[in-house]
């Protein structure tokens, strides 16, 4: 059985190499993309607006009010990427019901990845909100000793969040190989719907969990004024 998409090579030249982690993880961002563009082309401020963009104003608004929720002021300034983190998370595990599709996130390759642009965003975010002095005197509170206890929390934070992510993707896709296997017909369909939802959650819970340790930090550095 194979245990990553990451093993399936479709095209390799030299030291090119183009798995499909990688395709699949680039034909998302197009579709993405791509769909932007088509919803936002005709976006109007009257009283009636097409139905793309009323969808679009509905999800931005959810997204704008979970950010709130977490405590993140101006939370225009975090959507973009939040929301855009949501977003992928969601339509690669949408299109699990696809046949011949693969999740990126199924590939540890691709959380492990995400995970890193939730440890470059958080000091990044606060750095323009608090200034890099500020921000760096957070790793020294309450005392200059606590300094290595900061960093290593930073680098295992990024790899619980990477691990859990690719933990709970994988087990779905797996459990619904074994099945396929076992009982090709009725149980597949109900687990990938379980699957659906499961997925769902988890790309819910990264971008919460992404907004929390940007909001936190953001309260130590505030703390420290």
């Amino acid at each position: 059985m194979r245990i990553s998409p990451d093993d399936v090579v479709l095209f390799e030249h030299g030291f090119v190499k183009i798995n499909v982690t990688i395709a699949t993880t680039w034909a998302l961002m197009i579709i993405m993309v791509v769909g932007s563009l088509l919803v936002t082309r005709r976006l109007n401020s009257g009283l009636k607006i097409p139905r793309w963009q009323n969808i679009l104003e509905i999800i931005v608004l959810a997204i704008k009010k979970q950010i709130e929720d977490v405590g993140l002021k101006n939370a225009e300034k975090y959507i973009s990427f939040l929301g855009t983190l949501f977003l992928f998370l969601f339509l690669s595990n949408l299109l699990t019901v696809l046949p011949v599709y693969e999740p990126p996130t199924s590939s540890l390759s691709t959380t492990g990845a995400l995970a890193i642009c939730v440890f470059v965003a958080v000091p990044l975010f606060n750095i323009t909100q608090l200034g890099i002095v500020s921000y760096l005197k957070t790793y020294i509170k309450p005392t200059f000793f606590m300094l290595p206890f900061h960093i290593i929390s930073e680098f295992s934070r990024t790899l619980a969040l990477a691990v859990r992510l690719f933990g709970n993707m994988m087990s779905g896709v797996m459990i619904i190989a074994i099945l396929l296997t076992i009982t090709p017909f009725i149980f597949p369909i109900i687990m990938t719907s379980f699957g659906l939802l499961v997925g769902t959650v988890q790309s819910y819970i990264f971008s919460i969990l992404a907004s929390v340790f940007i909001a936190a930090a953001a309260q130590e550095g505030n703390n420290g004024e």
